[in-house]
């Protein structure tokens, strides 16, 4: 039997590892706002970074995979139970494609996100923790945000579309901001 860690992640969800037979590391974020991170790594002799891979999955990508696998809804249970109300903490990483790429990142309460806080822009093997909204994002950067689930889907919209959907616009039919 295969022994599986599990680590509470405050705010962001659970962290399940393995150690495979060959010595290697697999693991799994199952974020409280439904997708997951596949993650797998060697043993820590080796920091070499060809050697980590990470992988965001959809709610029904992390389905997918765990059906293939022969897997069960388990992460997902054990998920609900750690649950903080109203509160998500997820981390956000910037693609070439993103319209947040090589732009600062504001600040969101002007963009109609009250209630988020970006509480670092992590590049390469450094945090920028609190950054000011004159900080310039690039591609490879990755946002931490917390907030509500609700704002936290807003802003990674607003970071990958630069589109803003207000409530008024959806429930109106007129324009969002």
């Amino acid at each position: 039997m295969v022994d599986v860690r599990r680590v509470k992640l405050p705010g962001v969800g659970v962290l399940h590892t393995f150690v495979t037979a060959d010595g290697g590391k697999v693991g799994v974020i199952a974020h409280r706002s439904g997708h997951s991170d596949l993650i797998t790594f060697s043993d820590e002799d080796n920091t070499s970074d060809a050697a980590k891979v990470s992988l965001r999955l959809s709610e029904d990508e992390a389905r997918t995979l765990a059906e293939l696998l022969g897997g069960t809804q388990i992460t997902e249970s054990l998920t609900a139970l750690d649950q903080i109300p109203g509160l998500s903490i997820d981390w956000f990483t910037v693609d070439y494609e993103d319209h947040i790429a090589g732009q600062p990142l504001g600040n969101t309460a002007e963009r109609d996100i009250v209630g988020l806080t970006v509480v670092a822009v992590v590049r390469g093997e450094s945090a920028n923790p609190a950054p000011a909204p004159d900080f310039k994002v690039f591609p490879g950067d990755t946002l931490v945000v917390a907030g509500s689930p609700e704002k936290v889907a807003k802003a990674f919209n607003f970071f990958r579309t630069g589109e803003m959907r207000s409530k008024r616009g959806a429930a109106d039919g007129s324009p969002g901001r």
